[in-house]
């Protein structure tokens, strides 16, 4: 029940500062007078009196009131008095301007007008931009100075990417009416999967063109073994890893191609693994093919057999 009757607790009562120097005081032990009026301490414990004796200023908010010029007051007393040294300078600029438009309604010659002394350095928008401006103009000169490159040897990124697309799935008997022969209609070729549209070289896809036969459908296996006449098919199994690279260097082809745009994917039922690989056309090339069909069944055998040991 002691907090009821003592509320404040037993802390010590607040004493004064012992180093907080006193007013001045005279011979007799008196305190002087205050200080000359207009004099300021350069401390606010130095010569800090018990009571508020600094000079008295107007209050910047009400005219009618004095306020003091104390430490904790001075900030906002020395932006009063930037604003209102603002406001005079402004007001006369204005004054200066109407003089100047009646002189020239007068005819009398005037010199060039006279700028806001007042008007804030240009920021914001315009200022951020032009900001942005000369940054990047900088970034980039400096980049072909140091690199010789404008953009520090840095690959551009792919904004197709993220444009929104309208790639449809075709299936086979679909992308074969894009083989050229209705005019009305797009070229397309397909490699792997992926469908690209070839119109802007009708000449070389479209009927009589020298790839007329890629056209419409997806002979993935073709770009890879160069049979343009029995390899027009999507089955890409036995190839050899040199024939491998061939397939990806021309997929790699249409993809980064800025002339050729992706236009889908086309879908492919599915290879039996039983069913033999595409003749090569060429007679070595065939053996080689069916000698690595040949290992590969065999691996295959070994795997099966091993998975039925276990």
């Amino acid at each position: 029940m002691s907090w009821i009757l003592n509320p404040e607790g037993d802390r010590p009562k607040r004493k004064r500062p012992a180093n907080l120097k006193d007013f001045p005081k005279g011979p007799d032990g008196k305190p002087l007078e205050p200080q000359t009026p207009g004099s300021e301490p350069t401390s606010p414990w130095a010569g800090f009196p018990l009571k508020d004796d600094y000079p008295q200023a107007d209050d910047p908010v009400d005219p009618n009131r004095k306020v003091s010029t104390k430490q904790a007051n001075r900030p906002f007393l020395a932006y009063a008095q930037y604003r209102a040294e603002r406001e005079k300078a402004h007001a006369d600029w204005l004054q200066r301007k109407q003089e100047r438009e009646e002189k020239l309604a007068r005819g009398e010659d005037v010199g060039p007008e006279e700028p806001d002394p007042t008007e804030e350095p240009e920021v914001g928008c315009l200022g951020l931009l032009k900001f942005i401006l000369y940054a990047t103009l900088f970034i980039v000169l400096a980049g072909k100075f140091f690199t010789g490159s404008y953009l520090w040897e840095l690959e551009p990124p792919n904004l197709q990417q993220f444009i929104p697309t309208t790639q449809r799935l075709f299936s086979e008997s679909q992308l074969a009416q894009f083989d050229g022969t209705d005019a009305g209609r797009p070229v397309y070729i397909a490699i792997d999967g992926d469908v690209y549209d070839v119109s802007s070289n009708r000449a070389t896809y479209g009927p009589g063109g020298s790839y007329h036969m890629m056209a419409g459908r997806d002979a993935a296996r073709a770009y890879g073994t160069g049979c343009f006449k029995t390899h027009l098919t999507h089955d890409l199994r036995g190839l050899s890893e040199s024939e491998m690279r061939g397939v990806q260097h021309w997929k790699k082809f249409y993809a980064e191609s800025k002339k050729y745009t992706k236009v889908g994917r086309v879908s492919h039922p599915p290879i039996d693994p039983a069913s033999p690989y595409p003749e090569h056309c060429d007679p070595k090339k065939a053996q080689a093919a069916l000698e690595r069909e040949r290992k590969a069944k065999e691996h295959d055998g070994a795997k099966e057999a091993k998975r039925e040991e276990l």
